[in-house]
């Protein structure tokens, strides 16, 4: 605690101050969740920026589509981004309720996870705001570390599911199978009796925690778990027959440059698998949106990605209870 306002609401606010304070003048409208926590959030945000700047205005416009406590994108809907304007959008709402079509968190060139209002969660910078170096890496341990030691129990009953699509894969016996962001290992199991006892399995993922909850669960005695950003794998070119990569490809800042490093460490005619436990619609359903057209995981925006960076699609399942994408190391 700062004078009594929590360390990571100050971690959050600096960044972003520090980042919008070259910019002026500039106006700063933070939306999103409801109107107490949004003029909470501007407030701490106008705080954060140098008694300079103050003058500048950041705002919680909330309401102009619609009455502040119904379900709707709230001011994004009729406010676009300009050069003297900076959108923040608050990600929240109450689980399993709608927030609407997810266009104004579309439009935001700062997104902030503020599920909970104590430990906000930078997960979208324009890069014309900050490069991905400056916040990435921190942000992400940020929102993965605090969830760490629960996922599993919310999470758990997936396990069958990523043993199917470690059967789809199919990693030959004796292979190196790589597991991306593997979280709480859930396929660690399933790949480890895939290549067999003559291949090797490991475990990446860039959260301490998440790699702590692999051992709590007793998945790691068949797998070496290594720290390390997806974006700079810490492998050599072209040794893994596999690579598996569950909830990490439409996360990452550069998902065309993220799908071309999965591509260097796998050796040709070696395999790609991209797979998540829900359908995408279902998935943005729960998260309160629609799927938009420029998501990088909408099959004809994937496919150009992952032949320029070197694969072959072979497989594009997307039904209601999961996503799977299979592709091959073209040689």
């Amino acid at each position: 605690m700062l004078d009594g306002v929590p360390q990571r609401i100050h971690e959050v606010t600096a960044f972003l101050a520090e980042v919008l304070a070259p910019r002026a003048p500039l106006t700063v409208i933070v939306d999103g969740g409801d109107h107490g926590a949004a003029a909470s959030f501007a407030a701490r945000l106008a705080e954060a920026f140098p008694p300079s700047a103050r003058a500048w205005t950041v705002d919680a416009v909330l309401g102009l589509s619609g009455p502040a406590g119904g379900r709707f994108d709230s001011a994004l809907n009729v406010l676009e981004p300009a050069a003297d304007r900076v959108i923040v959008y608050l990600r929240s709402g109450p689980r399993g309720r709608p927030l609407g079509s997810g266009e104004g968190e579309r439009r935001a060139q700062v997104v902030i996870d503020h599920h909970d209002p104590q430990w906000p969660v930078i997960r979208h910078v324009h890069p014309r705001l900050a490069d991905p170096e400056r916040w990435y890496l921190t942000e992400s341990r940020a929102f993965f570390g605090a969830r760490a030691a629960g996922w599993d129990a919310k999470f758990g009953d997936d396990l069958p599911a990523y043993a199917m699509a470690v059967e789809t894969a199919a990693p030959r016996p004796g292979d190196l199978a790589i597991d991306v962001g593997c979280g709480t290992g859930r396929a660690l199991p399933a790949l480890a009796a895939a290549v067999g006892p003559a291949g090797r399995v490991i475990g990446l993922d860039v959260t301490p925690a998440m790699l702590q909850a692999v051992r709590d669960a007793g998945r790691g005695d068949r797998a070496d778990l290594v720290i390390g950003d997806a974006r700079r794998l810490p492998f050599p070119d072209a040794v893994a027959g596999l690579v598996f990569a569950a909830g990490l490809v439409q996360h990452l800042p550069d998902p065309g440059a993220g799908l071309a490093e999965l591509a260097r460490v796998t050796r040709p005619g070696g395999k790609l698998m991209i797979f998540h436990p829900s359908g995408r619609a279902a998935l943005a359903a729960r998260h309160g949106r629609t799927l938009r057209p420029d998501e990088p995981l909408n099959r004809e925006n994937l496919e150009p990605l992952m032949a320029k960076a070197g694969w072959r699609l072979s497989r594009y399942d997307d039904p209601e209870d999961y996503f799977l994408v299979l592709a091959e190391r073209l040689l």
